[in-house]
């Protein structure tokens, strides 16, 4: 058995209070729909700020009567009170509230502070007064900024080359302080470019998979930033749910107040990218078979390479990622055409 499967067996076994902040968004409502089908008793709060009604619809769609042990609360991570209330009775803490986006943080530094750091300190604030377990928090591959080396192991990391990455990175810091000196177990997922059912195709930051799904099947060009051997961990969203029961669940005092790296360990070029999801369209929709991609300028503040050593969340967590890209994405595609017809609709 795997330790997924074990950690999975045992929250089942002696069910739990799980409080998931952005429980609307693309990866929360993952995790929402994760934890009520393993039976335990979910807390989701949300804004609505990125996330969508749409995405808990689904979650309540797919588990059915288990929805009954769903509550939500619709508040914001900005407000101390709001994060006090959802705390309450809660014993492990899912954060993944955020104003995610390199591009949007540069364009608007202080909201991208205001909720990424303000924000964080309430949830952490607000997880020790109320006595919650272990706070386990999405930090990002952003963190690495400048280092060059690949792939990227957790202990190093350069200058940040965005608002963003500055305020993932105070989140690390601010979460190892709670629990140096609060005693609030807490432990860090850097994301690495993670993908996925339920991930947003639209606006002006939405996530180049999705986007580039919906402009193929829309007929309008794809645009890649630079020459498209930019590079990627790409991540199945199945890989992140792993990531976060693990992390929630372990009984090793030592691997708390730790950051992990939640990816595959494997390198995608952009061109890499566009091929295997035009491809995979293409087995119903013959006609975009030759289809190119556009090429326009590189993007102001975007790393050029990322690749995650997982060796760390391997030995400590007993991680061990389910999806590789391809794997991955026969599996997200169906979703993401899905989505979009009834989007049409």
């Amino acid at each position: 058995m795997s330790r997924f499967e074990w950690a999975k067996a045992e929250v089942q076994r002696h069910p739990r209070t799980w409080l998931v902040t952005g429980a609307a968004g693309f990866i929360g409502s993952n995790l929402v729909e994760m934890l009520l089908g393993l039976g335990q008793d979910v807390v989701g709060l949300d804004n609505f700020a990125t996330g969508h009604q749409r995405n808990l619809d689904e979650v309540v769609e797919q588990v059915g009567p288990g929805a009954e042990r769903f509550r939500f609360v619709h508040g914001d991570i900005r407000r101390l009170d709001t994060c006090r209330a959802a705390c309450e009775g809660v014993d492990y803490v899912l954060h993944q509230a955020a104003l995610g986006s390199v591009p949007r943080s540069v364009a608007d530094p202080i909201a991208t502070n205001a909720t990424n750091v303000e924000g964080f300190l309430n949830m952490l604030v607000a997880a020790r007064d109320t006595g919650v377990k272990r706070f386990v928090y999405a930090a990002s591959s952003s963190t690495y900024g400048d280092e060059p080396t690949l792939p990227k192991v957790e202990e190093r990391i350069g200058r940040p080359l965005s608002p963003y990455a500055v305020s993932k990175y105070v989140n690390e810091l601010y979460a190892g302080v709670f629990q140096r000196t609060y005693g609030v177990e807490s432990i860090g997922l850097r994301y690495f470019n993670v993908f996925g059912p339920r991930q947003d195709p639209e606006g002006a930051y939405a996530a180049v998979i999705p986007r580039w799904v919906s402009a193929l099947l829309s007929g309008l060009p794809v645009e890649i930033n630079g020459d498209g051997e930019t590079s990627r961990d790409f991540t199945y969203v199945e890989n992140v749910l792993q990531a976060n029961l693990l992390a929630a669940t372990t009984r090793v005092v030592a691997a708390t107040d730790q950051v992990y790296n939640v990816a595959c360990g494997e390198r995608t070029t952009l061109n890499e990218l566009f091929r295997l999801i035009r491809d995979g369209l293409a087995e119903q929709h013959r006609e975009l078979h030759d289809v190119a991609p556009v090429y326009r300028d590189f993007r102001m503040a975007d790393v050029r390479h990322s690749q995650a050593d997982i060796q760390k969340i391997r030995a400590q967590l007993g991680y061990e990622p389910s999806h590789a890209v391809a794997a991955g994405m026969k599996e997200a595609l169906g979703w993401y055409e899905s989505s979009l017809i009834a989007g049409r609709g």
